[in-house]
């Protein structure tokens, strides 16, 4: 796509091609779900300083047009910087942030028992998120799910659901509260890890394909 835009910039550029040339480009929908609050502000702001600096560049770069393509070559290697930060590769740090799996790799009983330690010592959100964990577990130990790094509670659940139709609403609200719990910051219950126990002896038993 940049490559398409910069084919398609004249080698004369005024101010006026300028800015609408940087208003195509800042309009992507990639921008706006970044920013959603100041996006169209933010838009105009930036593609008027780009057109206030083509045009005063126009009487002082060197090789007239020619230098003017190396100007906005310039600005395009920012509009690259910023789909990095805001694109693919920083939605994918975002998901491994939210990932149910975190340290070493345990089983799904390891994760069990640190459920049932944490329950017994009154720290009901480390028992929640253990035993979210040995669902997950015990559905890549069963086979139900690919043991895949990064996976998060919402795909699990989603993944998992469409393999084993009778747990998958039990499986939405395990999940919803595994990321109310541990990314969200509520208190969890005791009520809660029985919960995500009745979750755990469902995926445990329950067959693929099986609806209810």
């Amino acid at each position: 796509m940049i490559g398409a835009w910069f084919a398609d910039v004249p080698v004369e550029i005024g101010r006026d091609d300028a800015r609408r040339a940087a208003q195509a480009e800042l309009s992507d929908p990639v921008y706006a779900a970044a920013q959603p609050n100041w996006f169209d502000r933010a838009v105009g702001w930036v593609a008027q300083r780009i057109a206030d600096l083509v045009e005063a560049a126009s009487g002082v770069v060197p090789g007239g047009g020619t230098g003017l393509l190396v100007l906005l070559l310039v600005v395009l290697l920012v509009v690259v910087v910023v789909r990095l930060r805001v694109g693919p590769l920083a939605r994918t740090a975002r998901r491994r942030r939210d990932a149910v799996f975190t340290g070493r790799a345990r089983t799904a009983d390891e994760h069990r028992a640190a459920a049932e330690r944490a329950l017994a010592a009154g720290d009901f959100g480390a028992a929640v998120r253990e035993r979210f964990r040995a669902v997950v577990r015990t559905l890549e130990e069963r086979g139900v799910l690919d043991e895949r790094a990064g996976r998060t509670a919402d795909e699990a659940a989603r993944e998992a659901g469409a393999r084993i139709p009778v747990a998958r609403e039990e499986l939405r609200r395990g999940a919803e509260l595994f990321d109310a719990v541990h990314y969200g910051g509520r208190a969890a219950t005791a009520d809660d890890h029985r919960l995500l126990a009745g979750l755990d002896d469902s995926v445990t038993t329950a067959r693929p394909g099986v609806t209810v």
